[in-house]
């Protein structure tokens, strides 16, 4: 007698299997039915409306509250990864959502505040400027996001957007604070930094990070002194602290690339005269064999 076997069941098309298989090439969508945490995305939706805010400011040419705005961005952008970690609520879904944040509160923003308050008057050329500001922090963020699981922690490859937000932030509040409300002048310095900064974000120049700061260990005793005449000095001259603090950072790139630069080609230089150096031959490198008349 021949063995009935029973048929396999085959679906058919249009209806689901029950299994989720990925395609060849594309990684398989986790579905967000477990939840989000709420805490550290509370100070990401809290950095991106006081971004939506500066866009209102600028709008209103209320440029002083704009540039606060975007300082308070800075710290909600900075408890909510330190949150993420010290709670172990990180999360894909939590970096996603910090990027968009961050270009609308670091790119958006403070390139409509900088057209506002000292780019205008140039025109064509001031928002174009505003413009390029916005679209390198776009393309500074999405780089960061494709190389943050193989960076290095010591250092950012260019210039962070938040630092670049806050350099236009604190070189509004300065002038607010010398001459008083109102824009600026129509002056090159303002274009000059926009674009800078807008290159520099997108440069391959090396920034710290300060993440391998541990300010739990044990510091010299002048480190306590020099702390509390910084935290004197904010107090009484903050929009001078945070601008000189600030162009300090900013400058710190390209200067330590110039000096890594420069001795990197020494040591070349140095190889070089090793490697072209007659050996073997008596008084090639201390002189002697050489003849002297008297």
């Amino acid at each position: 007698m021949n063995e009935i076997r029973p048929r396999t069941p085959v679906p058919r098309r249009g209806r689901p299997t029950g299994r989720i298989r990925a395609l060849p090439g594309r990684p398989t969508r986790l579905p967000l039915h477990k939840g989000v945490y709420v805490l550290p995305n509370l100070f990401t939706t809290g950095g991106l409306f006081l971004g939506f805010y500066s866009i209102i400011a600028s709008s209103r040419a209320d440029f002083f509250i704009a540039a606060l705005c975007i300082v308070a961005a800075h710290v909600c952008d900075g408890l909510d990864g330190r949150i993420a970690r010290m709670t172990n609520t990180t999360s894909q879904f939590g970096m996603e959502y910090d990027s968009l944040a961050d270009l609308v509160s670091f790119g958006v923003a403070p390139g409509l505040l900088a057209y506002r308050w000292g780019l205008e008057p140039w025109g064509h050329w001031g928002w174009l400027a505003a413009s390029l500001f916005a679209a390198c922090g776009a393309l500074r963020l999405a780089r960061f996001n494709v190389q943050s699981t193989h960076a290095s922690k010591r250092f950012f490859v260019g210039l962070p957007i938040p630092a670049a937000a806050n350099m236009v932030a604190s070189a509004v509040l300065l002038q607010q604070f010398l001459s008083g409300p109102g824009p600026t002048a129509q002056r090159p310095i303002v274009l000059f930094m926009v674009y800078a900064l807008a290159l520099l974000m997108v440069s391959s120049v090396p920034y710290a990070s300060f993440k391998d700061l541990d300010l739990r260990a044990r510091q010299p005793f002048y480190a306590l002194v020099a702390t509390i005449f910084i935290v004197k000095f904010v107090v009484a001259e903050p929009q001078i602290m945070l601008f000189g603090a600030l162009l300090a950072y900013v400058g710190s790139g390209p200067v330590n690339l110039a000096f890594s630069l420069v001795k990197r080609q020494r040591r070349l230089s140095a190889r070089t005269r090793r490697e072209q150096s007659p050996r073997g031959e008596p008084g090639a490198v201390s002189g002697e064999g050489r003849g002297t008349s008297a």
